[in-house]
């Protein structure tokens, strides 16, 4: 699989893959909404609000206009904030000639619809081949150069491994999988839980209960899943459990640093968009619908909408009854 690769979103994760494909000897064009924006980058070839301390590789082309960056493009990479998928795929969809692969690069659960990032896709582009990219990865880090590995999902195993074969570089792996439904709601769901990760380590409740949390967080996120349709071997990998601990432990993560902040009792108005907020009022819709146990997600859920404290969500959590570990 060759050819132009396309990446609409130029924040910080499609502009780090943007460069990562690039360094790797593709022909890359990212799209940025802002005119003044991407004239800023092709003057200076550094994202200066996003990735301020890394120059990106010269060969990089660039526009604000959707039509140009998908025109003749083999494999399109939508990194783009999980609520406005719908909106861009439909563009993307009538843009596109029929067998293009379409790759979401976003975790989260459509509030409106309950619609995983695939599910949009393949509804915006029925003659398109539909992928999804995830697992334990900072921008900074792959921008750098850093050593990174995730996981590529597609309908087809062989469309998988294709994707896998083209987007691997040398500091860049990808693995293969044809578990959709899987590796959507491993990185939407991950993200929940590292806003409850972050609130743990914001409120200063210790290592232990960080600890507690991340592995419970694991267990609601695998029983959720596998309701849903996921393979367990998925969730175990790098876009369930890998990304989960990635998120679930530093600071660099806008979802543990939203659940820091709330955890610390700060002034939320100014922080970056955190995936996870918008996530989690839709999940802990799904799984009461669909009766699965899923306190820390419903937890979260309710301490977002201001309908519960935090201590009243650890006081909440800490007297659940008693139960067996393993289900």
């Amino acid at each position: 699989m060759t050819g132009k690769i396309a990446v609409l979103g130029m924040g910080a994760w499609g502009t780090a893959l943007a460069a990562s494909f690039a360094t790797s000897g593709h022909d890359v064009m990212l799209w940025g909404r802002s005119k003044e924006q991407v004239e800023r980058i092709q003057q200076t070839r550094i994202n200066k609000k996003y990735l301020p301390e890394t120059e990106l590789p010269s060969s990089i082309t660039y526009t604000n206009e959707i039509e140009v960056c998908v025109h003749d493009a083999s494999i399109v990479l939508l990194v783009i904030p999980a609520q406005q998928m719908s909106l861009i795929a439909e563009e993307v969809g009538r843009l596109v000639e029929d067998g293009t692969s379409l790759i979401s690069c976003a975790k989260g659960i459509e509030k409106s619809s309950g619609k995983t990032m695939s599910a949009i896709l393949a509804q915006a582009a029925p003659k398109c081949r539909v992928g999804v990219l995830s697992g334990p990865s900072f921008a900074a880090d792959v921008v750098r150069g850093l050593p990174t590995a995730v996981t590529i999902a597609s309908t087809q195993m062989a469309d998988a491994m294709a994707l896998c074969e083209t987007l691997s570089g040398s500091k860049f792996r990808c693995y293969a999988s044809d578990d959709l439904i899987g590796v959507d709601y491993g990185g939407a769901l991950k993200n929940v839980l590292a806003i409850a990760a972050g609130i743990v380590q914001g409120r200063q409740l210790g290592a232990s209960a960080l600890a507690a949390m991340t592995a419970r967080g694991f267990a609601e996120l695998q029983r959720m899943a596998l309701a849903l349709g996921a393979m367990p071997e998925t969730l175990t990998g790098l876009s369930g459990l890998g990304d989960l601990i990635l998120t679930c432990a530093s600071e660099k993560s806008r979802n543990f640093s939203y659940g820091a902040a709330i955890g610390r009792g700060d002034d939320l108005s100014n922080l970056k968009l955190a995936e996870g907020v918008a996530t989690a009022s839709i999940a802990s819709k799904i799984a009461r619908e669909n009766g699965i146990d899923a306190p820390i997600i419903q937890t979260v859920s309710a301490i977002l909408a201001q309908t519960r404290s935090v201590d009243e969500a650890i006081h909440m959590l800490l007297s659940r009854p008693v139960r067996r570990e393993a289900e």
